[in-house]
């Protein structure tokens, strides 16, 4: 059973005993169930507890001539406290003046105030009036219309704050997965850029190549140069028509034509030796087994036993090229 409760009560008007049985009665639940129950039992006597006890054991009592002395003296002790009550009818608290009727009353004016001075007093502490008690029932409900109004506005504010980091880690989600798309696209964007560049070069190289392989055949059978074409000391040279060096890239590309039309593409490192494209062949091939020997067309290549232990980027396969597969007589001995 709340103190605090029981002296709301009392402060009310209500007297102690009635107090401390509304609580118990309301099950404790405070001090505004308990008041509903004083308010709808004001006509109703309710016996003090210790009233109770104490003619309990004044009947248990009256059976034993050997208490008579005890009785006087308890009568005398009794005589004496009646004369103390009338000389002291409450306790005083010196700081603030307040009256109160009991030593608990004063504990917890002493526990809320901080107030440590008190003595006794001969003034009386009067009753509350009906209106004292509406205006104490008036300002306790405000008190508690006041809290549960605080209570809501810190709840709302509460759900607010909620509804703003939901909020603000809702759109720091879509800003960071917008930009992981932006950067996956302008990396999507670049790589395209650059396969276009590579097959732009690979294709003018080629070109030029087949150019000056013309030149070198006409030169050869001293066939006079064609009109539309360059004299052959002002050709580009073979590594003028490589704008971009070889050692630049790291991997190149190979189209395979098998022996039947059709083809394997494969990336290999730019220093890998001829070999591996070899045993790339040996093992994925569709047109049968049998042996066979490497070559390309532009320039027209066929490649040697000492063509397989150079890297792909000496013997110009790099950034990409087209291998063709041709049937030789004998196998190759690796």
């Amino acid at each position: 059973m709340s103190l605090e409760d029981i002296t709301t009560l009392v402060d009310m008007g209500f007297e102690r005993s009635k107090a401390e049985r509304a609580l118990q009665v309301t099950g404790n639940q405070g001090v505004e169930p308990a008041m509903e129950w004083l308010l709808a039992h004001a006509e109703e006597a309710i016996p003090p507890v210790a009233t109770e006890q104490a003619s309990s054991q004044n009947k248990e009592g009256n059976g034993d001539p050997s208490m008579d002395t005890c009785e006087v003296a308890k009568d005398e002790e009794d005589a004496s406290s009646a004369v103390n009550a009338e000389e002291a009818k409450s306790l005083k608290c010196n700081d603030c003046g307040k009256l109160f009727k009991s030593q608990l009353e004063i504990e917890f004016h002493a526990a809320k105030s901080g107030h440590v001075n008190f003595s006794e007093s001969t003034e009386e502490k009067k009753p509350l009036s009906e209106e004292e008690k509406r205006e104490q029932l008036r300002k306790l409900e405000e008190k508690m219309k006041q809290k549960r109004m605080e209570r809501e506005e810190k709840e709302k504010v509460e759900a607010l704050e909620r509804e703003r980091i939901r909020i603000k880690s809702g759109k720091e989600l879509t800003a960071a997965k917008k930009k992981l798309e932006e950067d996956e696209m302008k990396k999507l964007v670049e790589q395209r850029k650059r396969e276009k560049l590579e097959e732009k070069m690979a294709r003018q190289r080629v070109k030029e190549q087949i150019e000056q392989d013309k030149i070198a055949r006409r030169a050869k059978f001293g066939m006079a140069p064609l009109p539309d074409s360059a004299p052959a000391p002002e050709a580009a040279p073979l590594p003028a028509a490589e704008p971009v060096p070889s050692k630049d890239y790291t991997q190149t590309k190979l189209q395979i034509r098998l022996t039947n039309g059709q083809a394997l593409t494969q990336t290999f490192g730019s220093k890998e030796q001829l070999s591996a494209v070899r045993l790339y062949v040996e093992m994925n091939r569709t047109d049968g087994d049998g042996p066979f020997s490497l070559m390309t067309n532009f320039p027209k290549k066929i490649f040697t036993d000492d063509d397989y232990e150079k890297p792909l980027d000496i013997l110009g396969l790099v950034p990409s090229a087209v291998v063709i597969v041709s049937r030789t007589a004998a196998r190759y001995q690796h």
